[in-house]
């Protein structure tokens, strides 16, 4: 766990990249594309330096342990906020999600999110959840993507599907976002900027996260760059 010291350098420090497992970032919510920040970066316990997590290292990492780095495992940690319990927090620039708990506490998982030019903020909630979903990708994904266009139709849920084991799909009123939080095929990407806007999970713990959330749950993605010490 981070103690309080460590928030305070974290601080100081944020200016010069993402800081993983330390601070939160919020600003005014509107949905909307943002631009991506600086390089992602990890605590090395060992050499006690903030060092860049890039794909490479993270393929290294993950085929060493056979498990994503401490700070984006599934953990419950001290968390506050005015939101009620069963409100979903993506602090994308973090790489976390966090789902709200009573107490002033929350379970917080790591995650993949949009690479450059497609990252997103806004306040959405949960229409509708699928056990082994079907991926359909967008039209403008099918166009820029041979690979994606041979299921324009649409590709059948398993555990070669994009999607992984289980979807959150993500309304704005009574329209469908295009966003999910979602599985995945390639687990060592968890912590990375590597989707198409879609908030990417390790199959177990999106498998958990499915379990806790009820539809029509609350979704907030908060705008990256800016601190938050009191809160949504």
């Amino acid at each position: 766990m981070t103690d309080r010291a460590d928030i305070a350098k974290a601080d100081r420090s944020s200016s010069r990249g993402r800081r993983v497992g330390l601070g939160l970032v919020v600003a005014a919510l509107c949905l909307g594309p943002l631009a991506a920040l600086a390089q992602t970066q990890i605590y090395d316990a060992r050499t006690k330096k903030w060092v860049d997590y890039d794909k490479k290292k993270a393929r290294q990492y993950f085929a060493r342990t056979n498990q994503v780095p401490e700070a984006f495992r599934r953990q419950v940690v001290p968390f506050r906020t005015a939101e009620k319990p069963g409100t979903i927090i993506i602090d994308g620039n973090q790489h976390f999600l966090y789902l709200v708990q009573p107490g002033g506490q929350a379970v917080r998982y790591g995650i993949g999110v949009g690479r450059e030019g497609f990252g997103w903020a806004g306040i959405v909630r949960v229409g509708r959840t699928a056990e082994w979903p079907t991926w359909t990708p967008p039209a403008e994904m099918v166009a820029r993507d041979p690979n994606a266009a041979k299921w324009a139709a649409g590709m059948p849920g398993g555990p070669d599907n994009p999607l992984g084991a289980r979807a959150l799909y993500l309304y704005e009123g009574d329209q469908d976002t295009i966003y999910r939080i979602h599985g995945t095929v390639e687990p060592w990407t968890i912590g990375l900027d590597v989707s198409s806007g879609c908030i990417r999970m390790n199959n177990d713990d999106i498998v958990d996260l499915h379990s806790r959330v009820e539809i029509g749950a609350k979704v907030i993605v908060l705008m990256q760059g800016a601190a938050l010490y009191k809160g949504v």
